[in-house]
């Protein structure tokens, strides 16, 4: 089993930064693969970044490229979500969540996630 609880979140204005960190217990990141996902009210859950942590390949959604970054601490058992220039549209709750298998590119789909955290919520005013 691996529990998992993200931290960070908070009201932000457009335009500003928020970090998120993801705290694993349980078992180690070493073999796994961590997505971060966000779901916005009346919204389906979508896809935001990902790293496979063995490697570290990346992936992102279109919509955050190149304003959000993923990354990872061995030592702290802890991935983080550097969210940079926020928009309105970046408001929801953020989950963080661990695939058991890590192969080839990092996956988008929930569904191919095994375990995930509580949330937090963002929350940027325009």
């Amino acid at each position: 089993q691996v529990q998992l609880v993200e931290s960070g979140g908070g009201l932000v204005q457009a335009g500003g930064s928020l970090r998120l960190s993801c705290a694993a217990s349980g078992r180690t990141f070493s073999t796994y693969a961590i997505g971060w996902f966000r779901e916005a009210q009346g919204k389906e859950r979508e896809f935001v970044a990902a790293i496979n942590w063995s490697g570290g390949t990346t992936a992102y959604a279109d919509s955050v490229k190149g304003r959000f970054a993923i990354s990872g601490d061995n030592e702290k058992n802890t991935v983080y979500l550097q969210m940079n220039n926020l928009k309105p549209e970046d408001t929801a709750i953020y989950y963080c969540a661990v695939r058991r298998i890590a192969l080839g590119s990092p996956r988008r789909g929930p569904r191919e996630y095994d375990y995930w955290g509580q949330g937090t919520q963002v929350t940027v005013s325009s």
